[in-house]
């Protein structure tokens, strides 16, 4: 008889759902390529993922709860398992995030995590060549659930135009991101700038950075370094922070005519009228 691996669900998340998922299918008295016949996967995956050498994406979860009838074991159990795939250093300004009434960003290179397709979170995640790429891309669509809420943080983003021009991924991928903001013109939670080129020298030429506010707790900031994030409340901090991105937003194009921008990059760059 082959060895069966066997894990400590207590170690993290990750072990939880492969546990989790080997006791249901067994319960069910299914071999692992029966229950992969169900999902439509390979046996082969099935093991994967039972013994932590795969992590499971939310549309697996979604499938065994309906194969099983699991009333959403599954579902609400991957969520924390693709919030462990996050870097450890970026954790818990994702948990802060998730918790925020209010989310103010500037991007000077890249859109904003909670914008970006899929395919151009792959092609700027692939850049760090990181072991699991496919972890950290199921991680960052798992984020954006919070957008998904019946009463979501009200997000106002304000993205340097060089953000548009940047060719991340190739052409369709950046015509399907383009695509994507301007899904968000009529999104009332959700407001998007451009800051153009014409405007020259701005308050943020150091870089990027985020300001998120909460119903009850203090505001914070948050910069990233080459290796590594860092969030403070320190009220000196946030109040030189809120004054700079006053201005970006009185710098940046209107809303109106930031989606005129992004729809004319679009059209000239990518080939495609919106």
């Amino acid at each position: 008889m082959a060895n069966i691996q066997t894990l400590d669900p207590t170690l993290s998340p990750l072990n939880y759902f492969g546990s989790e998922l080997r006791r249901m299918r067994e319960a069910h008295g299914l071999k692992q390529n029966e229950l992969g016949a169900k999902l439509y996967c390979t046996g082969s995956l099935i093991g994967q993922i039972e013994t932590t050498k795969k992590v499971p994406t939310r549309e697996f979860a979604e499938a065994v709860d309906q194969a099983l009838r699991t009333d959403g074991h599954f579902s609400r159990l991957v969520g924390l398992v693709l919030r462990s795939q996050l870097p450890s250093w970026f954790r818990p300004y994702a948990d802060m995030e998730a918790k925020a009434a209010y989310i103010s960003t500037f991007q000077s290179q890249v859109v904003y995590g909670l914008l970006q397709t899929e395919a151009y979170a792959r092609a700027v995640l692939a850049t760090g060549m990181p072991d699991d790429l496919d972890s950290l891309v199921a991680a960052r669509m798992e984020r954006q659930r919070i957008l998904e809420r019946e009463q979501p943080p009200v997000c106002w983003v304000v993205l340097d135009e060089a953000v548009l021009h940047r060719p991340i991924g190739g052409h369709e991928v950046m015509r399907a991101q383009l695509g994507r903001l301007l899904e968000f013109a009529s999104n009332r939670w959700m407001q998007i700038q451009v800051l153009p080129f014409e405007a020259g020298e701005h308050t943020s030429l150091d870089g990027s950075f985020n300001l998120l506010r909460f119903d009850d707790d203090p505001d914070i900031v948050y910069t990233e370094d080459l290796i590594s994030g860092h969030m403070t409340a320190n009220p000196d901090t946030v109040r030189e922070a809120s004054l700079r991105y006053a201005r970006l937003q009185a710098t940046a194009l209107s809303v109106e005519k930031s989606v005129a921008r992004i729809s004319r990059v679009m059209e000239e760059r990518y080939g495609d009228r919106p």
